[in-house]
């Protein structure tokens, strides 16, 4: 049974994998224009390539930048946090050292820290590019509000 998800961030879209192709089709189309030689092959390889990285890029912020909050869980980046270990949601100061779920050393760019309360009085953060919203679903399945 799959579980409602509350809040959730993609952490990339997949256009960027278009890149490639439409820098390749201008390519094609300005020598297509102009005299001189014809370079076919080699603008379409360079859109495989380019849309090949692209892939691998926003795959990985696909894993990495992610959130998801379901009722049972918050995933935070590759971390997988039980949503009965957090205490608080709101009103949580963010010490100087917290860790920061996810497994990077700060939040990513872009994107707002939330500090949580876990039980036993242990305090780390989260991150999302709304973190109000987060915040938001947070205090609603916590029962804060």
């Amino acid at each position: 049974m799959t579980e409602p998800v509350l809040y959730a961030e993609r952490g990339a879209s997949w256009w960027p994998v278009l890149w490639g192709p439409v820098f390749a089709l201008v390519g094609i189309a300005v020598e297509l224009l102009t005299p001189g030689p014809r370079h076919l092959v080699a603008w379409l390889l360079l859109a495989g390539a380019l849309a090949a990285a692209a892939t691998v890029w926003v795959y990985g912020r696909r894993k990495v930048c992610s959130v998801r909050l379901t009722p049972t869980t918050l995933a935070v980046g590759r971390e997988v946090l039980e949503v009965e270990r957090i205490a608080a949601a709101t009103d949580v100061g963010a010490p100087v050292g917290a860790r920061v779920l996810g497994g990077g050393w700060t939040a990513p760019k872009g994107t707002g820290e939330v500090p949580l309360r876990l039980t036993g009085d242990r305090v780390v953060l989260a991150w999302a590019r709304d973190p109000e919203a987060l915040v938001t679903a947070l205090r609603r399945l916590l029962r804060e509000e």
